[in-house]
């Protein structure tokens, strides 16, 4: 069976709660599981998984701006900052050091 971990970090990349789902589990379980528990921060990075409406509305009522592409089939496109969401790599460094 595989697991799937969600994380919050902060800026320097250092989790700060992590959550673990099944594998097959959408990502949404994940998101609705920490959204109650995000720092008071002004910005959010996270992976395309996490695309939807409902957690976009959650992170403006706590006044963080969402940093997350949209879904390639979703019906009305999402911008994004391109340049912002590059440093997504230094997330996915941060899971290989926690499975090293």
């Amino acid at each position: 069976m595989n697991t799937k971990l969600h994380a919050i970090c902060d800026s320097r990349v250092r989790p700060i709660d992590l959550f673990l789902t099944a594998g097959p589990v959408s990502d949404y379980i994940g998101a609705r599981a920490l959204v109650s528990r995000l720092p008071n921060v002004k910005w959010l990075l996270g992976d395309r998984g996490y695309n939807a409406d409902w957690f976009r509305e959650a992170l403006q009522d706590k006044k963080i701006r969402p940093y997350i592409p949209g879904r390639k089939k979703r019906k009305t496109p999402i911008r994004h900052d391109q340049r912002r969401y590059k440093r997504r790599s230094r997330i996915e460094i941060m899971f290989a050091r926690l499975k090293d």
